[in-house]
């Protein structure tokens, strides 16, 4: 399993920016992002190449930040690749919470990171149907 950070961030200009900056900052590869919105806040998601590293930094800068397991694995780049490790999860009855994706180092692969309602029970099952989970090794080497 893989730890990503949150950052709530007030929807103001410029405070995406000033948290990438904090994390560029401490020398903070960012792997994945993404970002859910209100009216009034955000939230940043952030695989990063180190947790603690950058959640001192952006507590230290004032930001609050939760850190949270998600399931990172690899899925064949291809029609209908997302869809068949989606369908392991609902034939398994796995709730997902939300997902994103970013782009892996090896030909032919997609990397997802997954907020699942079960993580040991996803990861049984990925691992049951040879779905490489990344581990935080892995992900350092992205």
């Amino acid at each position: 399993m893989a730890i990503q950070i949150s950052v709530f961030i007030e929807n103001k200009e410029g405070r995406i920016r000033k948290a990438i900056d904090t994390l560029a900052k401490a020398e903070i590869n960012i792997r994945a992002l993404s970002v859910a919105d209100t009216t009034k806040y955000g939230i940043l998601r952030l695989i990063v190449s180190d947790n603690e590293k950058a959640t001192k930094a952006l507590e230290d800068d004032g930001f609050i930040v939760k850190g949270s397991e998600v399931v990172v694995a690899r899925i064949q780049d291809k029609p209908n690749g997302l869809n068949s490790v989606l369908a392991l999860l609902d034939d398994a009855d796995i709730n997902l919470e939300y997902i994103y994706a970013f782009v892996g180092n090896e030909p032919g692969e997609g990397v997802v990171a997954m907020k699942v309602e079960d993580t040991a029970k996803a990861r049984d099952v990925f691992e049951k149907n040879n779905i490489k989970i990344l581990t935080k090794e892995d992900i350092e080497k992205i």
